[in-house]
């Protein structure tokens, strides 16, 4: 039976609804797990180290294809791991500016996959903090400095942040105690609104930062709907699970015969923006009904 090694940086309890979706692709193939495949699953629960060994053992077993899942850091590790077992990346940022593949129309040799652009949407993001609240003046930002693309996305908000007149802070965090150190923080020097940037180590922990974005009491923006539905107040990026979906289709093809190579690099061509209502009548702050229009999902 072919085997699927599914190596992912982060832990699998917050990418339930995720997985969900990778499953239902490979069914819209027609394939039917247990009986034409079967999935081992690798979590490395934020340990750089580990996805190496995870990865090298993948390997070893000789599985069928391997998905590299959760962020920047698993692709480099799994495409460094073999140059023969197909790979399907689920990642966030773009893969030829990564240096992942040389082209999205044709990925070289062993590797292709399904990119989310949750990372290059930070000044979207910013933009419609923005226009919900036109008085921000400051702005504080999550970031995890163990991002491996930290610093692009973290300039291109700071260069955004200029071009609207805000004063942006970034604030540092890549531990749990770091997030709780980094809210009290930005509650106590009371910023106007707050941008989480996209990570899976955040999104591993998406309903303590929501939580914690609520408690602060303003305006805050979050890169995926799972925040907005956990009680965030608004979300703004691609409908991660569909794109899920879309890499288990891949998956079920290679399965079935088609080659990495010849299977185009996926990316989104749709984003959502997500309101809470509840969230902002729970906090005091009242969002406009033109504003809402604007939305493509709101929890009431």
């Amino acid at each position: 039976m072919p085997v699927i090694g599914f190596l992912h940086s982060g832990s699998v309890e917050p990418y339930a609804d995720r997985l969900a979706g990778f499953r239902k692709g490979l069914s819209e193939t027609g394939l039917v797990e247990g009986k034409d495949f079967a999935i081992e699953f690798r979590w490395a629960e934020g340990n750089r180290e580990r996805l190496r060994e995870m990865a090298r053992d993948l390997v070893a077993r000789k599985v069928s294809v391997i998905v590299a899942a959760g962020g920047v850091d698993s692709a480099p590790v799994a495409k460094a791991a073999t140059v023969t077992i197909p790979i399907v990346f689920l990642i966030g940022v773009d893969l030829v500016a990564a240096g992942l593949v040389k082209s999205l129309a044709r990925p070289e040799a062993n590797v292709t996959g399904v990119s989310f652009l949750t990372q290059e949407l930070g000044g979207k993001r910013l933009g419609y903090l923005k226009l919900l609240a036109p008085n921000a003046t400051t702005v504080a930002v999550l970031s995890n400095p163990k991002n491996a693309a930290r610093d692009v996305t973290d300039k291109a908000i700071q260069d955004a942040g200029r071009a609207s007149k805000l004063t942006i802070e970034i604030f540092e965090a890549s531990t749990a105690a770091e997030i709780d150190a980094a809210f009290e923080a930005i509650m106590r020097r009371k910023f106007s609104a707050i941008l989480i940037q996209a990570d899976p180590f955040f999104t591993s922990s998406y309903a303590r930062i929501a939580a914690l974005g609520t408690r602060a009491a303003v305006p805050a923006i979050y890169p995926s709907p799972e925040y907005a539905e956990a009680g965030g107040l608004m979300s703004y990026g691609a409908d991660i699970r569909d794109e899920y979906r879309k890499g288990g289709t891949y998956v079920g093809r290679i399965l079935r015969g088609a080659r990495p190579a010849d299977l185009p690099i996926l990316q989104p061509t749709k984003f959502e923006l997500v309101i809470n209502l509840k969230t902002a009548q729970l906090i005091g702050f009242k969002i406009s009904d033109s504003f809402q229009l604007l939305a493509d999902k709101v929890i009431e």
